[in-house]
């Protein structure tokens, strides 16, 4: 193995380890906060907090997106997932007005897994961290469905869904 190999897969494994220490992060923020705020205002203030993050990125990196290209906008960010998709690996849809991301696994999860997280609290944290998501899309103006992980849901993580503005709705 070469210099640049080995950088390259110590790089990957820091990487790796600076979204579990969000992760932990995460998790702890949120015991504090529920300590003293309570578990509802403890959620709905991270939520908050992390949608604004997600809007504040959303501004960088797609400004030159409009409403109805959602499937560009979900092209732009697959093409910078970290660690080349290796990270949060997906299963993609895709179709001529939108893009449907299925992440089969995401290093937070794993990281409150780790950490013997039951479910509830996980259900939590993972609708916690989808607020980054929802933040990031909707500030193109597409339209944005999510599904986080819940006990029964199986494997993987959350689904996301994004769809021109103007598309026509499905059906009920």
């Amino acid at each position: 193995m070469n210099d640049h190999q080995t950088r390259a897969e110590a790089l990957s494994r820091e990487l790796d380890s600076a979204f579990r220490n969000r992760a932990d992060l995460y998790r702890l923020f949120l015991d504090e906060l529920t300590a003293e705020l309570g578990a509802e205002a403890a959620e709905a203030f991270m939520i908050r907090t992390i949608e604004k993050r997600g809007r504040e990125v959303a501004t960088a990196a797609f400004a030159g997106f409009g409403p109805n290209e959602a499937r560009a906008i979900g092209e732009a960010f697959l093409a910078v997932s970290p660690d080349g998709g290796r990270m949060y690996p997906t299963d993609v849809e895709r179709s001529d007005t939108g893009i449907a991301f299925r992440v089969r696994r995401c290093p937070l999860k794993d990281a409150w897994v780790e950490a013997g997280v039951g479910e509830e609290k996980l259900a939590t944290l993972c609708r916690i961290a989808g607020a980054f998501d929802r933040g990031l899309f909707e500030a193109t103006g597409v339209r944005f469905d999510n599904v986080t992980w819940t006990p029964g849901h199986g494997g993987g993580c959350c689904h996301i869904r994004l769809t021109d503005r103007d598309a026509a709705l499905p059906p009920p």
